[in-house]
């Protein structure tokens, strides 16, 4: 082999590295915050003593969200709410920040029922 048949497969191995990569990086992070939520809802749930109580919050607030989107939230900001601002039937639930608030709802029960 020669130098060009090598240096052509690492200019094309580097560019689709340069494109993988950071959409790698970005499903991670998402997971990665997702993974949070579910954690934050156990230590919430560990802390108020009544996970019932913060699923039916959590019900509350994923009603509230069906009614009245919010108009302001981006893609950017997402993250900062309780409740995915960017519910669409289009989003894929592999990109969302969120987990699924039915998801998340009956994990909260399925704790309460092994509490009881």
């Amino acid at each position: 082999r020669g130098e060009d048949e090598e240096g052509g497969g690492g200019l094309l191995g580097g560019l689709a590295l340069a494109i993988i990569a950071p959409m790698a990086a970005m499903l991670i992070q998402m997971a990665i915050s997702r993974s949070r939520e579910y954690h934050a809802d156990a230590s919430g749930a560990r802390i108020c003593g009544n996970p019932l109580a913060l699923a039916g919050a959590l019900r509350k607030l994923q009603q509230a969200a069906t009614m009245m989107p919010m108009q302001e939230a981006t893609p950017a900001t997402s993250h900062l709410f309780i409740v995915n601002p960017l519910v669409g039937a289009s989003m894929l639930k592999l990109f969302s920040t969120h987990p699924p608030m039915d998801e998340r709802i009956a994990r909260l029960e399925a704790m309460a029922l092994s509490r009881g």
